[in-house]
């Protein structure tokens, strides 16, 4: 019986997704497990470590093998782990050549290997989502390039900025994400083989040059040194997830704010009764913004929780180890169901720009008081004309007028601002400084391969 959203038939395609979880699946975990065993023994046949027609018979036998599942679980929770009780079955199933499986290693260098092959499968996935995300916010950074709307700090109104702008900050974020993942890449994806207390001395010495043709056969980077209690990658590639969701969790703040019926400047996509309620007709709810908030959270615990494991005693840890199996998989499925559901939205976005206009307009002028006080400066003095339009502000608040009414009423402004050069500043439109230069530089950059 499902018992959580990753693994609920109602909920786990909102939270994750089906290709996600069959790279964390029971199945995949094993085939990965067996594919280790299988380096390790064609690595050993190669340097004469085993018999050449052991090796072989393991590499051609061994993924064949059907592993009794009930019987590894009871063995499992017996042991504490999976890897005595899969050695036991396979070797039982591989006749002379069973003697040979598992040779000069512990079974943390397996499970440690097979995470890896999981987290590069995962990895696959995540960059190949952010770039379709990334595509997609490249795509709302051209269109709306130069569509003015209110830029708000503080939940105010503060300055005019363009919608392309606020989708090219939001790419950019994503183009930093693409640069981490490929620094990331050759720090994490190692193979692990160093025997009971890392120092590969069952392998006498055979030990460097088993490790070099075991990662070799996996396609992955030879470690320097054995890393059984050195978790810095894998922390690091859980809080790489942790960024990334924290970033798509920021947009889908943004969106559901955008989605206020008070601002109504951007909606998810529409689909019949998408977001709907069961009491209120008209509603029409973020929920793939509501998904990419919560995701961000879960996996910034998850974040902290690999950096709190990273404290492992000595040279084989008694329990910080274990956080990782379920900080890990839950993470990537998680950080696939945010950009999953962030692809979605972001292709299909609607955006409004009567309405972002309207709301620009709100405040009769008011969004643009920076703008007058620095046309007024070269005239009365950047402190005059601050206090100048600082007054002229208030007034408009009180009076419920346009700024530019109570401005045009001044003789010292009309002396040092010609009527046309005053309605110009007072236009939101006009005053978007380099915004558009930026969505330039943003989506015009190379996207990292």
């Amino acid at each position: 019986m499902p018992s959580t959203v990753l693994d609920s038939d109602i909920f786990k395609d909102m939270f994750g997704t089906a290709e996600m979880r069959a790279v964390f699946s029971d199945e995949n975990q094993l085939k990965c497990y067996v594919e280790a065993e299988v380096a390790l023994a064609v690595a050993q046949g190669r340097l004469g470590v085993i018999p050449r027609e052991a090796a072989e018979a393991i590499a051609r036998l061994a993924s064949s093998v059907s592993i009794d599942r009930d019987v590894l679980k009871h063995e499992a929770e017996n042991v504490g782990y999976p890897i005595l009780g899969l050695v036991r079955q396979l070797s039982g199933k591989l006749g002379e050549a069973g003697r040979y499986l598992h040779w000069g290693t512990t079974t943390q260098d397996i499970v440690d290997t097979a995470t890896v092959l999981q987290i590069r499968a995962g990895l696959q996935i995540i960059e190949r989502d952010m770039t379709a995300v990334s595509a997609a916010l490249a795509r709302l950074a051209e269109k709306y390039r130069d569509t003015p709307m209110p830029g708000r700090t503080h939940l105010q109104q503060a300055l005019p900025i363009t919608f392309g702008y606020k989708c090219a900050v939001w790419l950019s974020m994503m183009d930093r994400h693409a640069e981490r993942l490929h620094e990331l890449k050759p720090r994490v994806l190692m193979a692990q083989l160093g025997g009971a207390a890392g120092t590969l001395a069952s392998l006498g010495d055979a030990g460097l040059a088993v490790r070099r043709e075991y990662a070799r056969e996996l396609k992955l980077a030879d470690p320097p040194i054995t890393w059984h209690v050195a978790r810095d990658a894998v922390a690091e590639t859980v809080n790489f997830l942790g960024l990334v969701t924290g970033s798509l969790g920021k947009i889908g703040f943004d969106v559901m704010l955008l989605m206020m019926t008070e601002l109504g400047e951007a909606f998810e996509p529409f689909a019949s009764h998408r977001g709907a309620s069961s009491t209120m007709p008209q509603k029409r709810n973020p929920i793939s913004s509501e998904v990419l908030v919560a995701n961000a959270k879960a996996v910034r615990q998850h974040a902290g929780l690999m950096l709190d494991a990273m404290v492992q005693d000595f040279e084989r840890a008694t329990g910080p180890w274990h956080v990782e199996w379920m900080a890990v998989p839950e993470s990537f499925i998680l950080a696939a169901g945010s950009l999953a559901q962030a692809k979605f939205m972001l292709e299909g976005l609607v955006v409004d720009e009567s309405r972002m206009r309207k709301n620009l307009d709100l405040t009769q002028g008011l969004i643009v008081a920076e703008a007058v006080m620095m046309g007024l400066a070269p005239h009365l003095g950047r402190q005059a004309a601050h206090d100048k339009v600082y007054a002229a502000c208030r007034e408009a608040l009180g009076q419920g007028r346009s700024l530019f009414d109570i401005l045009i009423a001044d003789p010292e402004i009309r002396v040092a601002l010609p009527e046309e050069q005053l309605r110009k500043l007072c236009d939101p439109a006009n005053y978007l400084g380099s915004a558009a230069a930026m969505v330039d530089r943003v989506v015009r950059m190379p996207r990292t391969p």
